[in-house]
């Protein structure tokens, strides 16, 4: 999440929770009397203290002798947004959940999503475009994939209509629907074990 902290007279500065570091969030954990899992369930209400305890931790990185006392901004002057990443996260799977439903057209859960996005996120043209490449994507059905005869002359697989996957052929990985997905904590490719 992000804090949005607009100063009476001042432009909005942005504040990501996720940098913190853990002492920075035992800090904030101490100073407002809540655990780490109720300040980012306050941040998603906008609990006054959370978002407050967020900004003034990350306000004492550039001015250590910030006490708690001192920053203390108006309820309106805050606001806590869905970064990029957590706009995916939330988007994503509705809509894919939207357009399984039959009784659902795209137009209207792609709707449907950019009122629910449209004051949560931090940044608004990020979530729409998000939201229409999703509804090009439904109306063209998938990509880059193809004919069934082709898959069975190439022998890959499995064919579209396929109910269960069939054995790779191939010597690198698993396929991504038979392995679980690593999280990487770097850009570097990741490496296949044999």
């Amino acid at each position: 999440m992000i804090v949005v902290y607009t100063p009476a007279g001042g432009e909005p500065e942005q504040y990501d929770a996720s940098t913190l570091k853990v002492s920075e969030a035992s800090i904030v954990q101490r100073t407002v009397d809540m655990k780490w899992q109720e300040i980012l369930q306050g941040l998603g209400e906008d609990d006054l203290d959370a978002m407050r305890g967020i900004v003034w931790v990350i306000k004492k990185r550039s001015n250590p002798t910030l006490r708690f006392g001192d920053f203390d901004p108006g309820v309106t002057e805050m606001t806590s947004r869905m970064s990029n990443e957590e706009v995916a996260a939330f988007i994503e799977p509705l809509f894919a959940q939207g357009v399984a439903n039959p009784e659902l057209t795209t137009e209207v859960v792609a709707d449907m999503l950019r009122s629910r996005v449209a004051e949560a996120a931090v940044d608004p043209e990020y979530a729409n475009d998000l939201i229409d490449r999703l509804a090009a994507e439904a109306q063209d059905g998938p990509k880059d994939q193809a004919p069934p005869e082709a898959n069975e002359e190439s022998g890959s697989s499995p064919s579209p209509t396929s109910s269960a996957p069939e054995p790779s052929t191939s010597r690198s990985s698993r396929t991504s629907s038979t392995s679980r997905r690593r999280s990487s904590t770097s850009s570097s490719s990741a490496t296949s074990t044999t």
